[in-house]
C-alpha cells in the first residue's frame, strides 16, 4: 500500500488515500458479479449490493491505526455502519435536486466515508466543495440550520441547478470546487462525512456505460465509537 495524505480550501479538509490497498483486488471485484444490486436509498444514484465482512475485517485490520491519527479520531471500535458495492446509473435528466449538488453525510467531525475505486476507465473520482454564499466547506451541528435556510433562500433562483446540467462536476454559481481526488483501479480514498463533497461524474457516462466501463465502487461509512 502507498499511503499519501492531503487537505483541501480554506478549511484544510483532510484526505487519506490509499493506493494498491487490496492485494488480490480481481478477487474483490469478482465477488461482485454475483450479487443482487438494487436501489436502496433516494440519494445515491444508482444500485447497491452488500461487501462481504472480510473486506470490512481488512479496513479495520490494515488502516484503523492511521486513520485514527490521522483524523484525530478516538481510539475506540470501528463499525461500518454502510459498506456496498455501487455503480452510478441514474441518466442526468432524471436526477433530483438533492443529486445535482454536493452534499454530507453526517454532522459527526468522527464519521468517516471511503471511497474505493473498482474500476479502470477514466469515470470521473471524488470532488469536495465550498459553498459559495456561506463558505461553508464542511456541515457540523452549529452550521446545519444555517447552511440550510441558506441553500432554501436560494431554491428557484437564477443559480439552482437546472434539469439539464445533470451530475455536478465542477464550479457552479452556488459552489466552487476545492479539490479533486482522482479515481485510480484499486485506490481507495477517506475523508470526513460532514464534507460537501459529490462524485465527478462524466457527463456521458450513463449514455454511454455498459459492462465494460461499469463505474463500479465500494462505498462505506465507518464509526468510532
Amino acid at each position: 500500500m502507498k499511503i499519501t495524505k492531503q487537505y483541501f480550501g480554506n478549511e484544510n479538509i483532510p484526505i487519506l488515500i490509499v493506493d494498491n490497498f487490496v492485494e488480490q483486488i480481481e478477487q474483490l471485484t469478482e465477488f461482485s458479479k454475483n450479487l443482487k444490486f438494487e436501489r436502496n436509498s433516494p440519494f445515491y444514484p444508482g444500485i447497491r449490493a452488500a461487501t462481504p465482512t472480510d473486506y470490512q475485517e481488512l479496513i479495520v485490520n490494515s488502516l484503523r491505526k492511521t486513520l485514527v491519527e490521522f483524523f484525530e479520531l478516538p481510539n475506540s471500535q470501528l463499525t461500518f455502519p454502510v459498506s456496498h458495492y455501487s455503480i452510478v446509473n441514474t441518466p442526468a435528466e432524471k436526477l433530483n435536486l438533492l443529486q445535482k449538488i454536493p452534499h454530507f453525510d453526517s454532522l459527526d467531525k468522527n464519521g468517516l466515508a471511503a471511497v474505493h475505486y473498482l474500476f479502470k476507465d477514466d469515470l470521473g473520482g471524488t470532488s469536495f466543495y465550498r459553498h459559495r454564499k456561506t463558505g461553508y466547506e464542511m456541515i457540523n451541528q452549529s452550521r446545519k440550520i444555517d447552511y440550510l435556510r441558506s441553500l432554501e433562500s436560494e431554491n428557484d433562483g437564477p443559480n439552482m441547478p437546472k434539469k439539464s446540467d445533470g451530475y455536478i462536476n465542477g464550479n457552479t454559481p452556488l459552489f466552487e470546487r476545492i479539490g479533486e481526488q482522482q479515481a485510480k483501479y484499486n485506490r481507495i480514498i477517506f475523508y470526513r462525512r460532514n464534507s460537501l463533497h459529490s462524485g465527478s461524474i462524466p457527463k456521458n457516462l450513463i449514455k454511454n456505460s455498459h459492462t465494460s466501463n461499469t463505474r463500479l465502487t465500494i462505498s462505506n461509512f465507518m464509526d468510532f465509537s
